[in-house]
């Protein structure tokens, strides 16, 4: 075989070669680059999600999922909003002016909600991400003072919240429990992750 024939043949399968080494990167490629397009149930855990509280009597509190926390729904009788006076000069950001969970500016007053009668709050506590229990009934009980006017308390640290979930004075939680944006599409449902300024 001649010289040039030789070099032909050499072109030819190191041509034939890159090809496939081509083929077999791009079929290599594909998948890994579709691993970092979100997946169907990623998209939907950071959508908004809508809620019927028209079942929820007063002084129930319902659990949604929203991005993969946990946000509480309290519907407040009379009683538990006036446990909210006693209890501004005893928690730690009674105005939530702090801003590591900047609250929504609708959310700024007295009962930290759009409407008085609901609390809709991300149940995880500001200081290592426990999730408060449910320490609704006003009295003395295990772990809380005997005042207590009702609220939450997380079992890790102890730290306490009361109805409006705002941290009490000299807890290790530094902050109030998050407001999540939301607006209400009628008197019954409720929309989580999305409010008119966003």
């Amino acid at each position: 075989m001649s010289d040039a024939a030789l070099d032909r043949s050499r072109r030819t399968w190191i041509a034939i070669t890159c090809g496939a080494g081509a083929v077999g990167g791009v079929a290599t490629a594909v998948p890994f680059v579709s691993t970092f397009t979100p997946s169907e149930r990623a998209r939907a855990a950071g959508a908004p999600v809508r809620v019927d509280i028209s079942a929820l009597q007063p002084g129930e509190k319902m659990t949604v999922e929203w991005r993969g926390k946990p946000v509480w729904i309290l519907r407040r009788t009379s009683e538990m909003l006036e446990s909210l006076k006693k209890t501004d000069s005893q928690v730690a950001d009674p105005n939530s002016d702090r801003k590591q969970y900047p609250t929504p500016g609708y959310a700024k007053n007295e009962w930290r909600s759009i409407k008085p009668e609901y609390l809709v709050a991300v149940g995880i506590c500001s200081h290592l991400g426990c999730s408060p229990t449910d320490k609704l009934q006003p009295g003395a009980q295990p772990s809380l003072p005997d005042d207590w006017t009702g609220g939450f308390l997380c079992p890790c640290h102890g730290s306490t919240f009361d109805l409006a979930g705002r941290v009490f004075k000299n807890k290790p939680a530094p902050d109030n429990l998050e407001v999540p944006p939301h607006m209400y599409l009628s008197d019954t449902t409720l929309l989580i992750g999305e409010d008119k300024q966003a």
